[in-house]
């Protein structure tokens, strides 16, 4: 099992405003690295791409609002889970990422670097919105 966790950053958005935010999958694409190429959204799921990487795509997997999206890849082949944990902090909130992944030894090893690249891109472009 693989288990990564971003930085916290404080988001100068309400909990309410900021997860309104993440549940228009579109906007994620804002939050990406530049490393991604392709970026496709609908109501349920997004799909990005990135330099040297297959595409991947994620559905939403449970919606708690304000504090909690869940997605989780919609390839049988890969088995895991990208979270936005979002705390009320005031007028602003705090978010951080999690990602689950049920890797075998060798995957995890290719893996876990770029994973742990990809979440705390997420959170830093996160914290500019």
């Amino acid at each position: 099992m693989l288990n990564l966790e971003s930085k916290k950053v404080v988001v100068k958005k309400s909990a309410e405003e900021l997860f309104d935010y993440l549940n228009e999958l579109q906007n994620l694409y804002g939050l990406m690295p530049e490393s991604v190429e392709r970026f496709e959204a609908d109501n349920d799921t997004f799909l990005f791409g990135m330099k040297g990487m297959p595409d991947v795509r994620l559905l939403v997997e449970e919606r708690q609002r304000p504090n909690l999206m869940r997605f989780k890849s919609a390839s049988s082949k890969l088995d895991f889970t990208l979270q936005a944990n979002i705390e009320a902090k005031d007028s602003a909130s705090e978010l951080h990422f999690t990602f689950t992944g049920n890797f075998n030894a060798m995957m995890r090893m290719m893996v876990e670097r770029p994973l742990k690249n990809f979440i705390e891109d997420l959170a830093s472009n996160a914290a500019k919105l």
